[in-house]
């Protein structure tokens, strides 16, 4: 597969750019718009440049996990975060507030909704690469080869006629 040069350097900028707005939008979503979800599709769209440049070859070399471990580890860190708080005798999705004061970060504050977000980003990243797994590769002796045109149909019932043709075989 043949790709343009101009796209493979452009990738190689962008891919690492995106993906760190991708963890941006994952890990301020729950003080402000973003969280898991955005952050997922954000990764999502910097895979499918790879796949655009790569194919499904390229999407494997930057995640060798099958998709969908990732997507049930991310339901199960989701289902398990949203769980935890019945456990404790609290109500269902019921998060809290962690404090803790790290020696290079200074003052940290995180919420129990940050592990539901960071689920929901696997959950999403999961499912855009079952779809790049669904897409999967022309095998290599099929490249290349194209069908040849057929001359159009004059009648509707002409379009059918090789199916119709292929039942009426063996019985008339």
């Amino acid at each position: 597969m043949r790709s343009s040069l101009v796209l493979e350097a452009s990738v190689r900028v962008l891919y690492p750019s995106i993906l760190v707005l991708s963890v941006y939008f994952l890990f301020v979503g729950h003080n402000s718009p973003g969280g898991g979800f955005v952050g997922g599709l954000a990764a999502g769209a910097g895979i499918a440049l790879r796949y655009v440049v790569g194919g499904t070859a390229a999407v494997d070399r930057v995640i060798p996990v099958r998709p969908w471990l990732v997507l049930g580890g991310g339901l199960a860190l989701s289902v398990g975060t949203a769980m935890v708080p019945l456990v404790l005798g609290h109500t269902l999705l019921e998060h809290a507030l962690f404090e803790v004061d790290v020696p290079v970060l200074h003052h940290v504050k995180a919420t129990s909704a940050l592990p539901f977000d960071i689920g929901v980003y696997l959950i999403v990243l999961g499912l855009v690469l079952m779809i790049f797994e669904a897409f999967g590769e022309e095998p290599e002796h099929l490249r290349g080869r194209v069908e040849a045109p057929r001359p159009p149909a004059r009648a509707a019932l002409d379009e059918y006629q090789p199916i119709r043709r292929a039942d009426q075989g063996d019985g008339g």
